[in-house]
């Protein structure tokens, strides 16, 4: 269930823009976030104090997105890192990750 930020002011209606202040548990969640403030913000219905407090959500949650992608990074560089302290650099393919080839 998503909460409505009930701190928005100045005549702007505390639904107008749902603002979950929790981080999301996973990458997929914040991007599912980020794409719901998008949809919010180009609809043009919100208040521009709603506006305001939905575009500093966004904001925590790209940072929040780019601290998981510099993570993830982190942990694929460990994983392949060679005995002797060199690394191993194979690039990325996304769509080995995803079954195709």
């Amino acid at each position: 269930m998503v909460e409505k930020d009930a701190s928005v002011g100045d005549g702007a209606q505390p639904d107008e823009t749902d603002v979950d202040e929790r981080a999301p548990e996973d990458f997929a969640a914040t991007l599912t976030r980020l794409e719901a403030l998008v949809g919010q913000l180009e609809s043009g219905e919100l208040s521009l104090e709603a506006s305001l407090v939905a575009f500093e959500r966004g904001v925590h949650l790209t940072r929040d997105a780019q601290q998981r992608l510099e993570n993830a990074e982190l942990r694929v560089k460990a994983l392949l890192e060679q005995p002797d302290g060199s690394f191993h650099e194979t690039p990325f393919d996304a769509g080995e990750v995803d079954g195709e080839r």
